[in-house]
C-alpha cells in the first residue's frame, strides 16, 4: 500500500473509518476538512467522470464491498444551461464546460480545423451532448466480436442494454421485449407535436422506405421516432442516472483534480498522479487503475505514462512501459450535413428564435419542467441504406423543425427546417498524438477526414437522397425552396465543394485505444478492458471500439462501463440474448 498525501476533496470524502475496517494502516497523512477525515486511496480508481466512468462507479460501488473514487478535472454540472434539454448548444460551445480541443488542419477539407467538443464537467460528454439516444445495430456488436472483441456481439451486449434502460414510449410505440425499464438511464420521446416532424416520417414512407417505431428495438431500418436521454423534463445525463445515486453510498466518492500520469511499478498500475494548484499528489488504487477519460484524453494518458509506440514516446523523452502501437490510432468519428430548407409556413421553431420567446420558455422550463425546454427537439429520425448490397443501415438522418447550426447562430433566412445527415462507417481513419510531454498540453487531433473517394460518393449519395425526401408529397405544403446546398449545386463537382466547405463533425470520436485479441498488434485492451502488457489497469470507454457504432456514442459509451464493470468484478457475465434483429430481406437487390 501506497503512502496517502494530504489533500482537500472536492466532495464526499473517503472516510478513514473505512480503512480501518480492513484492518490496514500505512503510512497515512490524515487531515480534517468540514470534520472530515479523508485519505486518497480506494479499491477501484477512475479516471474521468463521463459517460463510462459514472457507469462505473455506479456498479463497482454497487455491492457495498469496495471503496471506488472517482476523479474529474472538471467542475458541476449544475445549472439551466445543462439540465434544460432545450439550451443544449449552449454547454458545448463553453469554455466551461468543454476542454476546448480542435483538429489539425485537415488535409481533405482544405486546411479547416474543426472543433473537438469533450465534456469537462460532471458527466462529461453526457452533460454537453444532444442528448440523442442510440444503440448501435446488431450488426455493428457483431463486427466488433469478429475483429477479435470476444464477448462483445450483439446477442452478449443486448442484455446489458436491457439492464441500463428505463424506457419510456411516450405513447408513440416500440418494441418493449427488446428494452429495459428498470435501469438507471431514462431514455424518453419528446411529444411530436410539431407537424414537420409526422411529415419527415410519412415522406420517408412516401420515398418507399419501412417505418419503424423503435429503431432501438428489432429494427433499425426505417423512419420514426427518435429517443432522448431526457426524464422529467430535465437532461438523463450519465451524472444524473449513475454518479449522483452512487454518492450517496458511503464507499463511492468523487474527487476534482487532473490526472497527469498513470503511476506503473514493475508493470503494474498502483495509482495516479494528480495535480492540483502548484501541488502534484497520488492516489493509490488498492486494486485496480480504470481509465476512462474520452477517446481523446485516454490515449493521451496513456502515452504521458509510457504506453504506446514506442518510438512516439521517445520523440517526447518518455520512458516506454508497454509498447502499444495501436495507441492514439484508429481514430474515427462520424461526419455530418445541414441539409435546409426554406418553410413556406411559420411553423417551425423560429418562431420562438427571440429573447422574449426564450425567457418564456426558459421560464416554463425553471418552474414546471415542461414545455419546448423539456425537449432537444431531436424528434424523429431515419436510419437507411444507401445502395443495394448494403446489409445494414449506413446514414443516419437526425430531423429539426428550424434551420439552425450547432453554435446555436440560425439560417438567415428565417423560418426553416433541417435534415442531418451523413454516412456511419467512413473508411477514413485518423490519430491522437502527444503535441509535448507536459500534461497540460492539448494533444494533436487530426481525423484525416474524407481521405478516401468512398467518402464523397457516399456523401453525395446523402445529399441526392435527402433531396429525394424533401420533394416528396408529405412536404409539399412546407416547403419554399433549398437553402443549403442549393438548387444550383448537381453536379459532383459542385456537391463536392460544398461538403468540403461545411462538413462538420458529429462530435462522435472513438477508437483511439481498440478493443481486441492480445495477437492483434493495434490492439490496445484486451475483451476484458485489460490494458495489454501493464497488470491491475483497464481502460473503459468509446475508445476501446474497435469500429464506430451507428448513430451517436452516448449510450455504447455508457455500455462499455456497463460490461467492463462486470468484468472488474469477475462477475458472470450476463446471459447472452438470441433475439435476432430484423434485416431487411431485399437489401442484397434493392436500396429500399
Amino acid at each position: 500500500m501506497g503512502i496517502v498525501l494530504c489533500t482537500r476533496f472536492w466532495s464526499h470524502p473517503l472516510r478513514l473509518t473505512q480503512c480501518l475496517g480492513r484492518g490496514v494502516l500505512a503510512a497515512i497523512t490524515k487531515f480534517s476538512i468540514d470534520g472530515v477525515l479523508a485519505m486518497m486511496q480506494a479499491d477501484y480508481v477512475i479516471v474521468g467522470a463521463g459517460s463510462a466512468g459514472c457507469a462505473l462507479a455506479y456498479r463497482l460501488s454497487e455491492s457495498g464491498r469496495y471503496s471506488v473514487l472517482i476523479i474529474e478535472a472538471g467542475g458541476t454540472d449544475i445549472g439551466p444551461l445543462i439540465q434544460m434539454p432545450a439550451a443544449l448548444s449552449y454547454p458545448m460551445n463553453m469554455k466551461q464546460y468543454d476542454w476546448g480541443f480542435q483538429t489539425e488542419p485537415e488535409p481533405h477539407l482544405g486546411g479547416r480545423r474543426l472543433v473537438t467538443p469533450r465534456g469537462k464537467v460532471i458527466g462529461g460528454s453526457s452533460s454537453i451532448n444532444g442528448m440523442v439516444y442510440v444503440r448501435g445495430h446488431a450488426k455493428d456488436f457483431d463486427h466488433w466480436a469478429e475483429s477479435g472483441a470476444t464477448g462483445w456481439a450483439y446477442r452478449d451486449v443486448l442484455p446489458y442494454y436491457k439492464r441500463l434502460e428505463s424506457w419510456h414510449s411516450g405513447g408513440h410505440g416500440g418494441d418493449p421485449a427488446w428494452r429495459g425499464n428498470k435501469g438507471p438511464l431514462h431514455v424518453s420521446r419528446g411529444p411530436r407535436k410539431n407537424p414537420l416532424y409526422q411529415a419527415f416520417v410519412e415522406a420517408g414512407k412516401q420515398a418507399g422506405y419501412p417505418v419503424t417505431n423503435d429503431y432501438n428495438g428489432e429494427q433499425q431500418e426505417g423512419f420514426g421516432p427518435m429517443e432522448q436521454t431526457v426524464h422529467g423534463g430535465r437532461r438523463w445525463s450519465a451524472a444524473n442516472a449513475y454518479l449522483r445515486p452512487a454518492l450517496k453510498r458511503k464507499n463511492c466518492n468523487l474527487i476534482r483534480g487532473f490526472v497527469t500520469k498513470i503511476v506503473i511499478e514493475d508493470s503494474k498500475a498502483r495509482g495516479v498522479e494528480i495535480a492540483r494548484g502548484d501541488s502534484v499528489e497520488v492516489v493509490t488504487a488498492n486494486k485496480e487503475v480504470v481509465i476512462a477519460a474520452s477517446s481523446i484524453n485516454s490515449p493521451k494518458l496513456l502515452m504521458l505514462s509510457g504506453i504506446g509506440p514506442k518510438q512516439h514516446l521517445a520523440e517526447h523523452g518518455i520512458a516506454t512501459v508497454s509498447d502499444l502501437q495501436g495507441v492514439g490510432q484508429n481514430l474515427q468519428d462520424h461526419l455530418e450535413l445541414y441539409m435546409q430548407m426554406a418553410a413556406s409556413q411559420p411553423v417551425t421553431l423560429y418562431k420562438h428564435w427571440n429573447l422574449f420567446s426564450k425567457a418564456l420558455i426558459g421560464a416554463q422550463w425553471l418552474f414546471t419542467k415542461t414545455g419546448l425546454g423539456a425537449s432537444n427537439q431531436f424528434e424523429s429520425a431515419a436510419f437507411i441504406r444507401s445502395q443495394a448490397g448494403v446489409e445494414y443501415p449506413d446514414i443516419q438522418y437526425h430531423f429539426l423543425p428550424m434551420a439552425v447550426r450547432y453554435d446555436g447562430k440560425a439560417a438567415a433566412e428565417g423560418h426553416g427546417f433541417q435534415a442531418h445527415t451523413g454516412p456511419m462507417r467512413s473508411p477514413s481513419r485518423g490519430s491522437i498524438t502527444l503535441s509535448s510531454a507536459e500534461p497540460k498540453a492539448a494533444p494533436k487531433i487530426l481525423f484525416n477526414y474524407m481521405s478516401h473517394e468512398q467518402d464523397w460518393m457516399d456523401f453525395r449519395r446523402c445529399i441526392r437522397l435527402t433531396r429525394e425526401i424533401f420533394a416528396q408529397q408529405a412536404f409539399k405544403p412546407f416547403v419554399k425552396h433549398e437553402i443549403q446546398p442549393g438548387n444550383a449545386a448537381q453536379s459532383d463537382d459542385e456537391l463536392d465543394g460544398f461538403i468540403r466547405e461545411h462538413v462538420e463533425s458529429a462530435f462522435h470520436p472513438c477508437g483511439t485505444c481498440k478493443m481486441g485479441a492480445t495477437s492483434d498488434p493495434m490492439a490496445v485492451v484486451d475483451s476484458e478492458c485489460r490494458v495489454i502488457g501493464v497488470d491491475n489497469l483497464r481502460l473503459a470507454d468509446s475508445s476501446i471500439f474497435p469500429r464506430i457504432t451507428n448513430g451517436n456514442l452516448n449510450a455504447p459509451s455508457i455500455l462499455v462501463g456497463e460490461k467492463a464493470a462486470d468484468f472488474i468484478l469477475g462477475k458472470q457475465p450476463l446471459s447472452p440474448d438470441d433475439s435476432q434483429p430484423w434485416i431487411n430481406p431485399n437489401w442484397n437487390d434493392s436500396q429500399r
